[in-house]
């Protein structure tokens, strides 16, 4: 895209209700009947927390034969559950046809998936849909950690026209395994409002954890990184959800959930807030132990290969260019760069003294995705 042609990004208050604390963002994965939709909807409407009702209507899916979603059926329970709270509607589209039903029928606001963010063309061919119309999008990030693929999905659409647009962190999908379903790359989002300043960027909290055990920490840490709100899946009965039960809260869970975020209640409890932070910082220190073992068991490994071909165990050149990387990882993130180098200082020693055979890591279970 030109130099010459920036994106100017109409704020969040020009076209959403304001609210204490984030935007919140908040529905089932997607709808599955006028009853279902009425008794979620009337329990986020009267929380007064949740400024946007969000709902699954075509559901992309991995294999054939699972639930896709009830389709522009959906659509007219949508309009009467707007009228009865008060609530916008957001709804995903993955072609041009489902743009022009939802523009039919006026749903308020449209998001692309992660699996339409990742196809150009597509992306293009909503855009065209779109064009002239003025409609507020949503872009999640594509499934692959690709920040141009994700920056050029937010040109498009800009370029048919709309500049009410919002960026949506949802993860991505990489070899590694970890606790979640997708890994938050928060560099990624960050990178992506540096590149386009004033751009609303929130985070879907639920396709990142993947199970609803984890959501909290990663909702605390995208509030740590101030984010411009929360996407969050809620079913009044998250255990017969038909689609992503086990990432799905209840209404009164959000509430607990929203309640216990930082800054979120100011009227609360300070001793209930300061023991909600301090969990949280338990949870992240387990999961940085969990990372830890398994670089060490990487280190391991390399070390035995190093052996086993006479190799130098120190390489200072590697160890340069990570203590660059990391640094400038971690400046993006907000870390402080000499907090960073002692951290890579330490860990590097100890590195050193597992590729050497001092002692074996921890066992290799201890790194495996047990959930």
């Amino acid at each position: 895209m030109p130099e010459s042609t920036p994106i100017r990004i109409n704020p969040l208050s020009d076209w959403l209700p304001s609210a204490p604390g984030p935007l919140v963002i908040a529905g089932p994965c997607s709808v599955e009947s006028p009853e279902q939709l009425r008794e979620t909807a009337s329990a986020l409407a009267a929380s007064g927390k949740v400024q946007v009702l969000r709902a699954g209507v075509w559901k992309p899916r991995s294999r054939p034969g699972e639930f896709e979603g009830l389709g522009s059926q959906a659509l007219p329970w949508l309009i009467d559950i707007r009228k009865e709270t008060g609530l916008p509607i957001a709804v995903e589209v993955a072609r041009p046809d489902h743009v022009e039903i939802c523009l039919e029928y006026g749903i308020d606001i449209l998001w692309m998936g992660a699996r339409t963010t990742v196809n150009p063309f597509m992306v293009q061919e909503i855009a065209n849909a779109i064009r002239g119309s003025g409609i507020p999008v949503m872009v999640k990030n594509p499934v692959s950690p690709d920040l141009k693929l994700w920056a050029g999905a937010i040109e498009r659409i800009f370029l048919a026209g709309t500049s009410y647009i919002m960026a949506i962190h949802r993860g991505f999908k990489t070899h590694e395994k970890t606790i979640y379903r997708n890994i938050p790359l928060w560099d990624i989002p960050l990178a992506l409002r540096m590149e386009f300043p004033g751009l609303p960027v929130i985070c879907d909290p639920s396709h990142i954890a993947g199970h609803r055990r984890w959501l909290a920490e990663v909702t605390v840490m995208a509030m740590m990184l101030q984010m411009d709100g929360l996407m969050v899946e809620v079913h009044h009965d998250p255990a017969n959800a038909l689609t992503d039960p086990q990432q799905q809260i209840t209404p009164a869970a959000l509430i607990g959930l929203l309640d216990n975020l930082p800054g979120m209640d100011p009227a609360g409890d300070p001793r209930q807030k300061l023991s909600s932070l301090r969990h949280s910082i338990d949870r992240h220190d387990h999961r940085l132990l969990e990372l830890l073992a398994g670089r060490m068991q990487k280190a391991w490994e390399i070390g035995r290969i190093k052996r086993l071909h006479s190799e130098a165990i120190r390489q200072p050149v590697r160890q340069k260019d990570i203590v660059d990387d990391r640094v400038d990882k971690g400046s993006q993130l907000g870390l402080d760069p000499e907090f960073v180098k002692k951290l890579l200082h330490l860990l590097h020693e100890e590195s050193i003294n597992v590729q050497s055979g001092k002692y074996p890591p921890a066992a290799s279970s201890a790194t495996s995705n047990k959930h």
